[in-house]
């Protein structure tokens, strides 16, 4: 903010004249001023009270998005997802891979635009995609052999270009597979469970469900911060509000959509997903402000890019499909 200089401090000679002006004044209280002759300037005139101001309209909380483009763009993707999920799960495993190979591009393009970082996209693209196809056919040992076969990947592709900033751009590089595909892949696994396409939309609601309870009790409520430094929208009545939303949704979604499941599990999950969700929204923040950014992209209205729709589904995918082995086996 600007610096107002302090008038106290260097305007003596002015406070001189202030006490020069009280000294000239009448003597006596019954003594009036004589009127200065017409046309003079009166020196030192007294100050008129300032007119009142009238008070300014109060603020509206405002939600920072385009509430209307968001809903309309949500509710299209959930009817694709839907769709996907419920008729053709390999496409459903496609939507999947179209998102990371999506999320990627806007990763990789943000670090190099922010940052100079040459994370190589074509193999972590075609790996990526790949990850998620492994998954689904061969599980979590088909996953693990699929990041390793990327992470090689980014190290030999890197190796065309000058060696300046190897180490930076490849780390980045695996970075992102990891980030990105590989968590992405538990998605695809949950999918191959008998009922896989259940488990998909427990994971999918209770996030979505966190995300909202989040949004709608800290926007309304929200007093305290959460992590003021990293998010400053985030406050502790909003974790209170996704717990809460999560661990209804949880109890009600194992005990009526997961074969086997309680009530009772549900509410673990809950609790686990509105813990994860908000540490993976957090986490994106800080790449997100490491980076200088708002959005990393703008592909979807009201929601920014995949990856900002991605931020806490990510990392809940691997805590949703562990509990769910846990709970009610890999099925």
């Amino acid at each position: 903010m600007p610096i107002v200089p302090d008038v106290s401090a260097h305007g003596g000679d002015q406070d001189d004249d202030r006490g020069a002006a009280r000294l000239s004044g009448p003597l006596f209280r019954d003594e009036t001023p004589q009127s200065p002759p017409y046309g003079a300037v009166q020196q030192n005139p007294e100050p008129m009270p300032d007119a009142p101001q009238p008070a300014p309209p109060p603020q509206k909380k405002s939600a920072g998005r385009d509430l209307g483009a968001a809903i309309g763009v949500g509710v299209g993707l959930g009817v694709v997802i839907v769709a996907s999920l419920f008729f053709v799960k390999a496409a459903f495993v496609g939507v999947i891979a179209v998102a990371v190979v999506v999320g990627l591009w806007e990763l990789t393009s943000r670090l190099q635009e922010r940052k100079g970082i040459k994370a190589p996209l074509v193999p972590l693209a075609l790996g990526g995609a790949a990850m998620v196809v492994s998954g689904y056919v061969r599980g979590a040992e088909g996953a693990w052999v699929a990041m390793a076969l990327t992470a090689l990947a980014v190290l030999v592709w890197r190796m065309t270009e000058p060696p300046e900033g190897y180490l930076r751009d490849v780390t980045a590089g695996v970075f992102a597979a990891f980030y990105v595909p590989f968590l992405a892949t538990f998605v695809a696994m949950m999918l191959t469970a008998e009922d896989g396409a259940g488990r998909v939309l427990t994971f999918l609601v209770l996030t979505v469900v966190s995300d909202t309870g989040a949004y709608a009790v800290g926007w309304r409520f929200g007093k305290h911060k959460l992590a003021p430094r990293i998010s400053p929208g985030k406050t502790r009545e909003g974790l209170l509000g996704a717990v809460t939303f999560a661990m209804v949704a949880g109890a009600l979604l194992m005990e009526f959509v997961i074969d086997d499941g309680t009530w009772w599990q549900g509410l673990l999950l809950g609790l686990a997903v509105a813990g994860s969700a908000t540490l993976g929204d957090l986490g994106e923040s800080m790449i997100k402000r490491d980076l200088g950014i708002k959005d990393m992209g703008t592909l979807l209205p009201g929601h920014g890019g995949i990856m900002d729709r991605l931020d806490s589904l990510l990392p809940t995918a691997p805590v949703v499909w562990l509990l769910l082995v846990v709970f009610v086996g890999s099925g």
